[in-house]
């Protein structure tokens, strides 16, 4: 089905299910212990994977070179040791163009923990244990590791790195007010909860994988592409994801050595990353550098924006787009960005939750303050007075729906903006300095082609099949929601069957576009079975109702059943597709605001979040329960963005040396207060059928920004180099120990 916003756009009082605060289907699943994640899956599920055996990973100990030798007989004569697949002895491999760097070492080594070898047998503890046994001989080389230091040999990543527009450098050397500012992020991991992991079988040539993977399309093409065997052989199978952030968007070195090994043993195999492997061996957020320089007349009005980003990557990587925001947020007539990529040695940098627009905009909205408080104008009225309707670099497309200004409006009423002391380092509670702060928020929202299966069974009862993923996000909820409003029954009369290759290809879950795009699919399929129903049952298609489990068209309801009263259920598969005009004359993206309060320790620097809020603005909120839950866990991410998550890299050895949740800091529930969310009423009907964006990321965007910005107001030092620790403010701090 091509969408068209005039005829496919649902309206509001068409739905009973969806906009409604509904519990997660799934959630019995979940809280019962029978949800199946990839790496627990075992014969209750399926029969044939009971003799599973085990798989441990090994990862390079090197960042850079070659291995001269492993040296492998202790290993093969450990106790319950099947096999040992390495590069030597794995076959021909290729590398499928979503993954940067090779999945299997050797004997060129690319990175640290890159996977050299995974041993085969009967328990996991024989695994590793035989693994330790294993002695690696390798050939270091130096590697380039600094992103500093490479900055200089950086070059623009690619056509559309670099965009220009009017004369920026005569407009910023002309502006009264100038802001010439760099901020730095750094190197994040996205230390979700489930590692990765799978467990593969082989039945002759065929492949199946259980595995945990947020784009099962992308999985099983890349797992076939890898081992050079025809796509229609391999199948995925990945229902319950515990987490992702964008760290399971494509294939990773568990589900190919689990194929590797159990295609090397004859049976299945189980193989998990184990948590200190996956910060190096898998991928990570790369840290950035980033130049932004502002120019405004003294009422406010910018008139000159550039905004310049260096990140690194693996050869025949990507850059970090952390100026994608710059390009659209905020208007200005004379207009710079531009992307730098610097050829690296440090593990694959890849997609994070909010791949761009999270750095971006940690360092665009700190410059925004910056400049706000050099003109002397609120940090609020700064950015209403930079508004803009339409596209900066090409005014003739408008956005779709764009009530940035009614987020700010509203945040600020609401968090009693009103009340900030103007003057940073004045409020105090005893030996705590108070501060507020805020940010504007922006995520695009991006169309993706999505498609479903919907069946109608004799009893009644409705059937969703899609291979779309629920990383925690609520995919079951309100895929269900959409079949019971489209087809007329109660929520309780829908399965949702997800996470399965041999169903319809959907959008899957990244980027902030499953949900919307993903609905929309069974919003398609649902339409065409509504079709076949109303002809089974004789009646008029165009313009019949389904409601109450009947179907209502030219004065005449029949009970929906009787259209499957013969025993033969009903099925229809369809998808939503998006002409690409849509978005050459329109700009889809979503907008929020996030204001925060926070009190800094005076002795010790101590940073305390004590309240935040997050004002949206992205369509029809399909469900405000599993919407409210990904806002509150982005702002999460943003506090511990701003606060302490940082990969700390060993510039010498070319690892991050902090690979485990012990070492890498993430903000637990006692650093995080209670946070509200305001969701404006905002269906856009140009984005989806059921007038819906994405929310997922745009709740991360500007959060951390915020959180320095207050840190600021609270105490007076302006830390521009991400993450805002207390080492870092007592350097600068007068008042603090």
């Amino acid at each position: 089905m091509k969408f068209d916003p005039s005829t496919t756009a649902v309206p509001s009082e068409d739905l009973r299910h969806v906009g409604q605060a509904t519990h997660r289907v799934d959630g019995p699943r979940k809280t019962t212990g029978t949800a199946p994640y990839a790496g627990e899956w075992h014969p209750e599920f399926d029969a044939h994977v009971r003799d599973a055996a085990y798989g441990w990973v090994l990862g390079a100990g090197i960042g850079k070179g070659r291995i001269a030798s492993m040296d492998l007989e202790a290993a093969r004569a450990a106790p319950g040791v099947l096999a040992i697949v390495t590069a030597a002895d794995a076959g021909s491999l290729d590398k499928s163009q979503r993954n940067t760097a090779r999945l299997l070492g050797g004997p060129a080594i690319d990175h640290y923990h890159q996977a050299i070898a995974v041993v085969v047998a009967e328990t996991l503890e024989q695994a590793r244990a035989a693994t330790a046994l294993i002695r690696v001989r390798y050939e270091s080389l130096s590697g380039r590791f600094d992103l500093d230091a490479e900055r200089e040999h950086a070059e623009i990543a690619g056509d559309d790195a670099k965009t220009e527009v009017g004369d920026f450098d005569a407009a910023f050397a002309a502006a009264p007010v100038q802001l010439d500012a760099t901020y730095t992020t750094p190197d994040e991991s996205h230390a979700m909860m489930e590692p990765h992991a799978t467990l593969a079988s082989w039945e002759g040539d065929r492949l199946t994988v259980w595995t945990s993977t947020q784009m099962v399309d992308w999985c099983r093409t890349d797992l076939a592409a890898t081992l050079k065997m025809p796509k229609e052989k391999v199948h995925v199978r990945s229902p319950f994801i515990g987490g992702g952030f964008g760290g399971k968007l494509f294939l990773r070195a568990d589900a190919l050595l689990a194929a590797l090994a159990s295609r090397a043993v004859g049976r299945p195999v189980r193989v998990g990353l184990h948590r200190p492997l996956i910060a190096n061996n898998t991928t990570h957020r790369p840290a950035t550098i980033q130049r932004i320089r502002l120019g405004a007349e003294k009422d406010g009005r910018i008139s000159a924006i550039a905004h310049e980003s260096w990140s690194g990557d693996q050869p025949e990587g990507q850059p970090e787009t952390a100026v994608n925001q710059t390009r659209l947020i905020y208007a200005g007539a004379n207009r710079r960005t531009a992307m730098y990529l610097a050829e690296m040695d440090l593990p694959e940098g890849n997609s994070m939750r909010a791949p761009g627009e999270a750095p971006g905009m940690a360092a665009l909205e700190v410059a925004m303050d910056e400049l706000a408080e050099r003109l002397g104008i609120d940090p609020v009225e700064l950015r209403l007075r930079n508004d803009t309707e339409v596209d900066p670099e090409h005014p003739e497309r408008r956005f779709t729906q764009r009530r940035l200004a009614n987020c700010l409006r509203e945040g600020a009423q609401r968090f009693g903006w009103d009340q900030r002391p103007a003057k940073p380092g004045v409020k105090r509670e005893g030996r705590w300095a108070i501060g507020v702060g805020m940010a504007a928020a922006f995520r695009n929202h991006i169309l993706m082609k999505s498609a479903a299966r919907v069946r109608l069974a004799p009893d009644g009862s409705v059937t969703v099949e899609t291979d779309m993923t629920d990383i925690g996000t609520g995919s079951y909820t309100i895929l269900a929601q959409t079949a019971a409003d489209l087809l007329g029954v109660s929520l309780e009369r829908v399965a949702v069957k997800l996470g399965d290759s041999d169903w319809p290809v959907s959008a899957g879950s990244g980027g902030q576009f499953g949900a919307a795009n993903a609905t929309g699919g069974v919003y398609a399929a649902c339409v065409k079975l509504r079709d076949a129903i109303a002809r089974k049952l004789g009646l008029e298609a165009e313009g019949a109702e389904f409601a109450d489990g009947e179907v209502r068209s030219g004065g005449r309801s029949r009970a929906l059943a009787e259209a499957v009263k013969d025993g033969e259920p009903l099925t229809a598969e369809d998808g939503i597709e998006y002409d690409e005009s849509l978005s050459k004359q329109w700009q889809h993206s979503t907008f929020g605001a996030h204001f925060v309060e926070v009190a800094v320790h005076v002795d010790t620097a101590e940073i305390r979040v004590r309240r935040m809020l997050a004002v949206c603005a992205a369509g029809r909120i399909l469900n405000p329960v599993t919407a409210r839950s990904q806002v509150i866990g982005a702002m999460t991410m943003g506090v511990g963005a701003a606060l302490m998550e940082e990969l700390a890299v060993d510039t010498r050895l070319g690892l991050f040396i902090n690979h485990d949740l012990a070492g890498y800091e993430v903000p637990v529930h006692a650093d995080i207060p209670e946070q509200e969310v305001v969701f404006l009423d905002e269906p856009d009907g140009m984005a989806s059928p059921l007038a819906a964006k994405g929310i997922a990321e745009l709740g991360l965007c500007g959060a951390a920004a915020a959180v320095a910005n207050a840190v600021y107001n609270a105490t007076g030092v302006r830390v521009r180099d991400y993450p805002v620790t207390l080492d870092k403010l007592i350097a600068q701090w007068p008042a603090a120990a």
